[in-house]
């Protein structure tokens, strides 16, 4: 998948282009139906599949950073919109101005003088332009003006409510993270570089730990989980506690994973962790050896649920791939 931020760098190229248009915040279940229609689209029509997305998130700029926190920032979501199938990104700048653009003035300039859009997919709800006019129906309008299809998906629903971002966004800080998998299509994950800590997990407490430097927004409830770490594209076992470790008297918020059956050196390394499980509540215990002996236990825990063939990591991504339509 080629990334551009403007039409021009890849408009000679173009002969038309079937495209879908969103935030993608989560790449879950629902963005991958879109983007995987517009794919099969663009094959059956013999034109280009583009995947029209923002950076920032339009929210960032129309609230002033009053936002929720985004499920996955721009470089993972676009490297999870790559797994589908489209050949080209276009991660427009979204500013004041292109907030101010009614729909069918930004469709005429980006979609159909920049990238010769021929067919454009939408989510159920999708809205856009200058105060959300843009609906499905105002779409449609336009499209007859400027020779483009237009198609609307129904939304898909897991247990009887619609998947969304939201949704998505509610689990996961709750600490649900087991039940945030099914609508994403894997495991919860966030990722960052390893740093030096408080130094008080090998060697105080028997278990190292690697610390991460938080780079996302968005993290599951405080508490201890069950987690897979992927460390140099290598999968690993591992147990992450989230939180403030309360038996310290820490203040800051941090993220450290214990990689089972590990050893090397880590620092400034970037790893990945994904959530498979929540095993309990941060606490406070009374003494260094309460607290070793609860990790332990936290330990045991991790291994039994991740020996569990639904919880393994290469069982979702196969998920993943089988069951899309």
């Amino acid at each position: 998948m080629i990334v551009v931020r403007t039409p021009e760098e890849i408009k000679e190229t173009l002969t038309g282009a079937s495209v879908t248009i969103g935030n993608f915040d989560g790449v879950h279940k629902g963005h991958q139906i879109l983007i995987k229609q517009t794919c099969s689209k663009a094959k059956a029509l013999g034109l280009t599949s583009v995947i029209v997305t923002f950076d920032p998130h339009p929210l960032r700029v129309l609230t002033q950073r009053n936002s929720p926190p985004f499920i996955t920032l721009t470089q993972q979501k676009l490297e999870l919109v790559s797994q589908f199938g489209p050949q080209i990104a276009l991660l427009l700048e979204f500013n004041r101005e292109m907030a101010a653009l009614s729909p069918e003035e930004f469709v005429r300039k980006y979609l159909v003088e920049g990238l010769g859009m021929r067919e454009l997919t939408i989510g159920y709800d999708y809205h856009m332009g200058k105060g959300r006019t843009g609906d499905y129906a105002t779409l449609s309008e336009i499209g007859k003006k400027y020779d483009f299809n237009v198609e609307r998906l129904d939304p898909i629903s897991l247990d009887g409510a619609i998947i969304s971002s939201t949704r998505i966004r509610d689990l996961v800080q709750a600490g649900d993270v087991w039940d945030a998998r099914p609508l994403l299509g894997r495991f919860y994950q966030v990722r960052g570089e390893v740093v030096h800590g408080m130094k008080r997990g090998g060697k105080l407490l028997g278990f190292p730990t690697a610390n991460l430097k938080l780079v996302d927004e968005l993290f599951p409830l405080p508490g201890v989980y069950a987690i897979w770490v992927d460390v140099d594209g290598k999968i690993h076992q591992g147990v992450a506690n989230i939180g403030k470790n309360p038996t310290f008297g820490n203040e800051a918020l941090s993220v450290e994973a214990h990689i089972l059956d590990f050893s090397g050196d880590l620092y400034g390394k970037n790893i990945q962790v994904h959530f498979v499980q929540r095993i309990r509540n941060e606490q406070k215990f009374n003494g260094i050896e309460e607290l070793k002996a609860r990790i332990a236990k936290d330990v045991a825990l991790g291994r039994q649920i991740l020996a569990r063939p639904e919880a393994h990591i290469k069982v979702t991504q196969a998920d993943l791939q089988a069951k899309q339509p």
